[in-house]
């Protein structure tokens, strides 16, 4: 029997705009007046609706019942979560995200508008557009998104007045003539609790005599041309299910792929020709953007997941430093030089924002410089990874164009962003490998070059305790430098104050001089109060392993005070020193340092406590050689 579907496209939108503004409340009229609800699905809303009210035909019904499943959401009457529906027309079949209107959950509308075709957007009629309105149009069109239908909602409770629409109407697309970029604006009243420009015409709105919403969605077409685009297929996962097949599994998500293609596979630059393509209803000829399909090829040679493979002659670019525009979504702020998971595409790898050149004014769009990104502002910015990547534009392929950052310490997501081109600086710049390495010169020291990073509060013995090892270690005849944070801000970073993006980038700059000086073959001390984990983590990973020992000075702030010589606690008690750890500033204290020390004992043992760690471990050794 053949598919009903079999001949209908398909499409994917979303619907989006500020809270209240009636979302879900649209889906679930589309989804009535389609016939796409189930008797069960419907005994149930009208259940639903009934505890909430009298129901008289379809005017009781709460249509956003069928979306709001979470049950926070019933209880808040808003959208939380992303709610997927599927259902069809007699032209077409459709996926539609409802997605959140609140601020809070601007991350799940952005996921929702990555993977749709065109956006209706909705607009209170009784309040015009909102901020969360036009950032939402903002985030459509970062998106990709070129089709916008503007549903102008809740004409019934402004008497349907052609003035109050015509006026929507012409501000938004004031507002989107600031946006650069194409967008097909197509602007509906509606009342989607009634149902009015929704599926039928509406009665008391004679006025409007272009198409329903529903006359839009069936005649649109979104002309992603996905399947007319280069080759992209991100290797997902090595299917090995025995001795006699490997293969490469994944999506197709732009292009296709043929038995006997000729392929490269990204980083690597490998070139081989496809042997077959498998689905679980066995072997094909072809597969195209879209498809779910495993890859197996001629010659064995080592494909990983987060590979990109793509034609011979058609291959995307690589590079580590990129020009972005960035959606910031946690409440925490975004800044310059921490370094974050960078997920792009089924690769996951570290990078940082090295630079914010501007964020957006979302009322203006105009651009305002600044240092931070706070929750849902939109920025461009430079950004470094860690290791080069095959990357297309976002506007010419959103898998190899667009990536969302996680937080190292917490995994959540707390931004997405897209790839405008490469900083061509990236391809000039490359490490120099010399003769003497850093093992040579250490043997001629008879040490390991290695990290021993001093942190803790202001007081807490760091210096000190730094300053006796180094000379224990003099003594020795072991050679060793000391990187203290008083004296590096003399100098090197005497340009940074002590807010935390300075205090990030503090860190990453005495981290790259402890490499360079591990490089050099030495022990080094860095005495740093370095306040925040994920920088120090960073500089762990910077690091062969063994080579980074994490020093925490575990002293009690009131000792820390009494020992205040410098009468920094003083000054920020009495309000003269701002964001000063311990006091007004946070300090995130080590898990699993290497070596734990109680700051009220004595300097001169627990300096000894760090040189018996470095005999142990081998770092040193009390004979003539290492041992």
């Amino acid at each position: 029997m053949k598919d009903i579907f079999d001949d209908r496209t398909q499409l994917r939108f979303l619907t989006c705009g500020s809270v209240d503004d009636g979302k879900s409340t649209l889906i679930g009229r589309l989804l009535y007046d389609t016939g796409n609800i189930l008797s069960d699905q419907m005994e149930a809303l009208e259940n639903d609706s009934r505890k909430k009210g009298e129901l008289h035909g379809d005017e009781g019904l709460d249509f956003s019942l069928l979306l709001d499943g979470l049950l926070a959401e019933r209880e808040q009457g808003i959208t939380i979560d992303v709610a997927y529906r599927y259902f069809s027309s007699d032209k077409r079949k459709f996926i539609v995200a409802d997605t959140p209107g609140h601020s809070q959950y601007t991350r799940n509308m952005a996921t929702g508008a990555s993977n749709s075709e065109l956006a209706v957007i909705l607009i209170d009629a009784r309040n015009g557009i909102l901020q969360q309105t036009k950032r939402h149009t903002y985030i459509v069109s970062l998106m990709g998104i070129a089709h916008i239908i503007l549903c102008v909602n809740k004409m019934d409770l402004v008497e349907w007045s052609k003035d109050v629409f015509n006026s929507i109407a012409d501000d938004y697309m004031d507002f989107c003539g600031k946006i650069s970029g194409s967008l097909n604006i197509y602007c509906v009243p509606v009342s989607a609790k009634k149902g009015d420009n929704v599926f039928s015409k509406s009665l008391d709105m004679p006025w409007y005599d272009r198409p329903t919403l529903m006359e839009l969605l069936d005649s649109i077409s979104p002309l992603s041309g996905t399947e007319k685009k280069p080759l992209r297929f991100p290797v997902q996962w090595v299917n090995r299910p025995n001795l006699d097949f490997r293969g490469y599994g994944g999506t197709v998500t732009s292009g296709s792929i043929s038995k006997e293609d000729m392929i490269t596979v990204l980083p690597s630059g490998i070139t081989s020709t496809v042997k077959s393509i498998v689905t679980y209803d066995g072997e094909k000829e072809k597969a195209s953007a879209g498809d779910s399909v495993t890859i197996t090829i001629k010659d064995d040679i080592d494909i990983s997941r987060g590979d990109i493979i793509a034609h011979y002659n058609d291959q995307p670019e690589m590079a580590d430093q990129f020009r972005v525009t960035l959606v910031w979504m946690e409440a925490a702020p975004l800044m310059a030089g921490r370094v974050y998971f960078i997920k792009i595409g089924t690769k996951t790898i570290s990078g940082r924002i090295t630079n914010i050149r501007y964020k957006v004014n979302i009322d203006t769009m105009e651009h305002e410089a600044c240092d931070r990104l706070e929750m849902n502002d939109i920025g461009v910015c430079n950004i470094a990874l860690d290791t080069c990547i095959p990357f297309d534009p976002y506007e010419q392929c959103r898998a190899t164009g667009g990536f969302i950052i996680i937080d190292k310490m917490t995994c959540m997501t707390v931004g997405i962003g897209i790839i405008h081109f490469a900083l061509r600086r990236s391809e000039n710049v490359s490490w120099h490998e010399f003769d003497m390495n850093k093992t040579l010169r250490g043997e001629q020291k008879n040490q390991k070059p290695c990290v021993l990073w001093f942190t803790g509060l202001s007081g807490s013995g760091k210096s000190t305790v730094a300053n006796l090892v180094d000379k224990k270690l003099f003594s020795m005849g072991f050679h060793s430098y000391i990187l203290d944070g008083d004296n590096i801000r003399m100098g090197l970073n005497k340009d940074l104050g002590f807010t935390p993006e300075a205090r990030v980038e503090n860190i990453r700059r005495v981290s790259e001089v402890a490499k360079l000086f591990t490089d050099a073959g030495l022990i080094v001390m860095v005495s740093f109060i370095s306040p925040y984990r994920n920088e120090r983590d960073h500089a762990r990973s910077m690091f062969a392993s063994g080579e980074f020992i994490e020093i925490y000075m575990d002293t009690p702030l009131e000792d820390c005070e009494q020992r205040d010589t410098k009468s920094l606690y003083k000054k920020a008690r009495l309000g003269l020193i701002p964001n000063l750890t311990g006091v007004n500033a946070p300090y995130e204290s080590p898990e699993k340092p290497e070596i734990h020390l109680d700051g009220t004992g004595q300097p001169e043992g627990l300096a000894d406590t760090i040189i018996d760690f470095l005999l142990k471990t081998k770092t040193i050794c009390s004979g003539s050689g290492l041992i």
